[in-house]
């Protein structure tokens, strides 16, 4: 067997490369928000950090690195074909601390994304993440969220401190997005928060309204895409202050992915009685359960923090727009799919058009109150619930009335 491949670490960016000669190696990465260096009373530094990635990608041979590789390149690759590793650490969360994996074979780059997870509830998540990205993929076509390809643990040396990770694709040319105060407004009819695109290679850019509209409709369609008509699962905790979705943007090309899948489970626990019988009840409850998964994503897809980590702020109106374009878009693919009967988007629209606009206020008020009560962002949800409302109403019925003069439906 040849020499092994030449590690390497960095800090984001390719200009800081790090090792055991430079200050920051014995320095310890941020573990939690609240105490930065330290969690549950660990505390790990970015050597150990880059030592325990390395371990991981090493173990049995190389297998997890090449097992991955072999998957994307759909050939076999050997241990001793890998030339170079590069390893960046991107950023360090809650629960968290994903680093960019760079593996060079015949003079090429591939990259990869392995999620590191050192306290228990972070571990916890990975774990269960890890198991429900698998499944999404393989029950559903859409290639939305990134594929998995191995788990497992390593422990710091020393330090008795056992560290959880996955390996997965990484979404090579996207960018994380936030609202962001517009300064530079061109004229009086533009909007003062717009979307920036959190772009590091080219620098920071603003999308247009059109990107804008384009950008939440394609969030409504995705989290609409992975949504079980029959059982009520949904991806859901998602927040786009969170950077949970990233966006390439390509000659006027727009791409939108969902990094991160916490949770997929039904909205009503009665899932399994409704989904054994086939009646005209259950049809009933199926168009009800989508009507509140429907108005729950156009109040989340609102909401952000500012910059990703400022104060909780309300998106702009055309985001009611995209939603709803979206979600209409994201049930004619799983119709298409034969996920669910042809007819149900045309019925989701009949059952939808005979709500008012109380009913369909009353109900949001209702899908508000089972939020947790401490939640930040409810204040600034009930402040701008009506006008939500409203606006989320007359879009219904334009959408009802063209959808009625057209023949091909959606």
């Amino acid at each position: 067997m040849s020499a092994k491949p030449q590690f390497k670490y960095y800090l984001q960016s390719k200009k800081y490369l790090i090792d055991e000669k430079t200050d920051i190696w014995s320095l310890p990465i941020p573990l939690s928000i609240k105490k930065p260096q330290k969690a549950e009373g660990i505390s790990v530094t970015y050597g150990e950090y880059f030592y325990a990635v390395r371990s991981f990608l090493e173990k049995n041979k190389f297998k997890p690195i090449t097992s991955a590789i072999s998957q994307h390149l759909n050939q076999n690759i050997k241990p001793e074909e890998i030339q170079k590793i590069h390893i960046y650490s991107e950023k360090h969360g809650e629960f968290y601390h994903p680093a960019r994996i760079e593996i060079y074979i015949n003079g090429s780059g591939i990259l990869f994304v392995l999620n590191a997870a050192i306290s228990s509830t972070g571990k916890g998540f990975i774990k269960r993440e890890f198991e429900i990205l698998n499944k999404l993929n393989n029950e559903f076509s859409f290639s939305f969220i990134p594929k998995v390809y191995s788990q497992g643990e390593t422990c710091i040396k020393n330090k008795n401190i056992e560290i959880s990770m996955f390996l997965g694709e990484w979404f090579e040319g996207f960018n994380e997005f936030h609202i962001s105060q517009n300064k530079y407004k061109q004229d009086k009819k533009d909007s003062n928060i717009k979307i920036v695109i959190w772009d590091h290679e080219k620098g920071n850019f603003f999308l247009s309204a059109d990107e804008t509209l384009e950008l939440y409709s394609q969030v409504a369609m995705i989290l609409t895409c992975y949504y079980n008509a029959e059982t009520f699962e949904q991806i859901f905790p998602w927040h786009h202050a969170a950077g949970d979705f990233v966006i390439k943007l390509q000659k006027n090309n727009m791409e939108t992915k969902l990094i991160t899948v916490r949770q997929y489970a039904p909205m009503f626990e009665n899932k399994n009685e409704i989904a054994k019988n086939n009646t005209d009840s259950d049809i009933y409850l199926m168009l009800e359960a989508k009507l509140v998964f429907f108005l729950n994503l156009s109040i989340r897809n609102r909401l952000d923090r500012l910059d990703g980590v400022g104060e909780i702020v309300w998106s702009d109106d055309i985001a009611v727009e995209g939603t709803i374009k979206g979600f209409l878009k994201g049930l004619a693919k799983i119709s298409s799919n034969n996920l669910i009967p042809d007819t149900l988007a045309f019925d989701f629209m009949n059952y939808i058009s005979c709500f008012t606009k109380t009913d369909l206020l009353e109900l949001c008020n209702c899908i508000v109150n089972t939020y947790n009560p401490m939640a930040p962002e409810l204040s600034v949800i009930r402040q701008n619930l009506k006008n939500h409302v409203d606006l989320l109403y007359d879009g219904l019925a334009k959408k009802s009335e063209l959808i009625t003069a057209q023949t091909g439906g959606f």
